[in-house]
Formats: C-alpha cells, structure tokens, sequence
C-alpha cells in the first residue's frame, strides 16, 4: 500500500461505526486512564479518605472521578461521531448512557477490588485491565440501548449506500 492510498483508507475505516466507537471509546479510555494515573498518584497520597462518612480507598477514589470523566468525553464523541443517527433526544441518550455507565463503574469496580485486593495487582495495572474487560459488551449495549439502534436500521442503512 502506498502512501497515497492511506487516504483512502481512512475514509473507508471512519465510515465504519465499529471503528468510529473504538476511536470514541479509546478517547474516552485515555481520558479515564490519564485522570487515574494523575489523581492516583499525585493528588490523592492519603490510603483513606472519608466521603460522605464512608471511608473510600485512594484507588477507589481515583477511579470513580476518572470513570466520570472518562464517560462523559465518551458519550459526547459516541452520541456525535459514531451513533449521530440516532432518533432519540440527546436528554435521553445521556439519561440511557449514564445508566449504562453506572452498572460499567460498578462492574469495573468490581473487577479493580478482585485484581487489587485478591490478587495483589498494582492499581496502575489493574485499572485497565478492569476497563478493557468490559469494552466490547459496551459497543452492543450503548447501540442498541442508549441510542436505540437496532441490527435492522442498521443493516437497512447499508443496503442503501
């Protein structure tokens, strides 16, 4: 392949949803892991820290502001870049999204305690490893959920290309 065609080739690859919400989700992802990286280890030096009356680990604690990040920069580039069809209102979306986010931070938080506290892993490591657990599921359930697009609108869309 020449240089030439890489052009080409990249229109080609961005007019794939699958590889549209792979780019989003890594945005997303590289948000999430850079907060966590930089709250981890230089803002939050304290084991413990009490929120809300609970006390909250410091890894815990990392992961769940970066997590936040990290969905929001993901549902603005998934709701405009890769599932722009999508009839439903953005309120809607975000309200669907976020659900769907809220039962991903709690599985990936479920994940993060196994790897630190069971298995001994470094927080650094086992952050994404938590995260890329959980990605492809995320692919299906943000389309055919948060923005209700379903395998027949999407396979009619194709056909008319």
């Amino acid at each position: 392949m020449t240089v030439s065609n890489q052009p080409g080739l990249w229109k080609r690859l961005l007019k794939n949803q699958v590889v549209r919400f792979v780019l989003s989700a890594g945005v997303g992802f590289a948000v999430d892991m850079l907060a966590y990286y930089l709250l981890y280890d230089y803002v939050f030096s304290n084991n413990l820290y009490n929120v809300l009356g609970l006390d909250v680990s410091r890894y815990v604690l990392s992961f769940a502001i970066s997590f936040f990040l990290g969905v929001m920069v993901n549902f603005l580039i998934t709701r405009f870049l890769v599932f722009s069809e999508s009839s439903l209102s953005p309120g809607k979306q975000f309200v669907r999204f976020s659900g769907v986010a809220t039962l991903g931070f709690f599985a990936n938080l479920g994940i993060l305690a196994i790897l630190v506290k069971r298995l001994n892993i470094n927080p650094i490591i086992a952050r994404p490893a938590a995260a890329l657990s959980l990605f492809f599921l995320s692919f299906f359930v943000h389309k055919f959920f948060s923005f209700n697009l379903s395998l027949r609108h999407h396979a009619a869309r194709n056909h008319s290309k």
